[in-house]
């Protein structure tokens, strides 16, 4: 299950622990819930504060959990719309945060992803992708104008409409992501970017944040409707 560590006033967010047997660190309920909680726990602390938000191995995360959505087939549209809560809960965090990709990032993982104000991938392995339309599956409302608010619109254009895999140069050219890092560098530039923004921390943060993208915060918390099978 996912986990807080701390670097100097940076709480770094692990969606999984090592070795664990959801290692692609799906959405489930439960995972969810306890991302919601350590957020919590983050913003419960006094003081300058940023977040950095990373995993370990192969996969930053592959998003939904398609094996949960098989056994619960009247339930994905309620797991979409958790899904879209907590996307919305962390792009106005009034917190400064840093996504640090250290490997694959795949659908709702790479919406996590560019949630976040700042993102670093690794630049010699992994992929990030938005893999639907190869899938044949639609994206909902909210998520849509997550991307064309948090990414150039041509480049968002292209990773929507053709599930290209981009590796990180690629991605960071394109502006998919901010930074690309080898991968021994990934998650200390991560927390010395966050570190140095950490002083924002500020209900004006979350008050600017909001203000930026107060139309995709409204289409991310409403309910996600068509998917149940």
């Amino acid at each position: 299950m996912p986990y807080l560590a701390r670097s100097g006033d940076v709480s770094i967010l692990y969606l999984g622990e090592p070795d664990s047997p959801n290692s692609e660190n799906r959405f489930t309920p439960e995972w969810l819930d306890s991302v919601n909680a350590l957020l919590g726990e983050v913003e419960a602390t006094d003081g300058p504060r940023a977040l950095v938000t990373t995993a370990h191995g192969k996969f930053f995360s592959t998003g939904a959990d398609l094996d949960w959505g098989v056994a619960n087939p009247g339930r994905i549209d309620w797991l979409l719309t958790e899904i879209q809560v907590l996307l919305a809960r962390l792009l106005v965090l009034p917190i400064p945060t840093v996504a640090a990709l250290q490997g694959h990032t795949f659908g709702a993982g790479a919406f996590l992803a560019i949630a976040h104000d700042h993102t670093v991938m690794r630049a010699d392995r992994g992929y990030f992708c938005l893999p639907g339309i190869a899938l044949g599956a639609s994206y909902a409302p909210g998520v849509l104008s997550l991307a064309a608010a948090r990414l150039p619109a041509r480049a968002g254009h292209e990773a929507l409409t053709t599930g290209r895999r981009y590796g990180g140069v690629d991605a960071r050219n394109m502006g998919l992501v901010d930074a690309a890092e080898d991968d021994s560098r990934v998650l200390q530039s991560a927390i010395e970017y966050a570190q140095g923004v950490a002083h924002t921390r500020s209900p004006v943060l979350g008050e600017i944040k909001l203000g930026l993208y107060s139309r995709t915060v409204a289409a991310l918390r409403r309910p996600v409707t068509g998917y149940n099978r």
